[in-house]
């Protein structure tokens, strides 16, 4: 079993409950990481056994490009999305996180984290 990483995915997206937060938008900030077995591809070196961690990267911007009122409905996206199209991945964790967020306070960052394994 082997690890791949996505950290610090960047992105303005239209994600919340304020209408604000949808027609200005905030930065946004997605980790993902997704456990596969990776043996064939260690010894194949070939993309085609491995995940290909642009499709990875495809796929969360896309599902960050489609506004959600809640970072839990975002993030579901995209681990529904890996599981369907990547049948490598046994389990995936996603954090997403809103930068800034409109709370009324000095808050960095808030982030919502979801994993999942593959239902077999």
């Amino acid at each position: 079993m082997g690890i791949i990483k996505l950290e610090n995915i960047r992105v303005t997206a239209y994600h919340g409950c304020l209408k604000e937060e949808t027609a200005i938008g905030s930065d946004y900030r997605v980790d993902l990481k997704v456990k596969a077995d990776l043996q064939k591809s260690t010894a194949t070196d070939a993309l085609e056994d491995t995940v290909d961690y642009v499709f990875l990267n495809k796929v969360v911007v896309e599902e960050m490009a489609t506004p959600s009122a809640l970072l839990e409905h975002v993030a579901k996206r995209i681990l529904d999305r890996i599981f369907k199209e990547d049948k490598l991945i046994t389990v995936a964790t996603v954090a997403v996180s809103k930068i800034n967020p409109p709370i009324g306070g000095d808050v960095q960052m808030v982030t919502v984290e979801l994993t999942e394994k593959r239902k077999n």
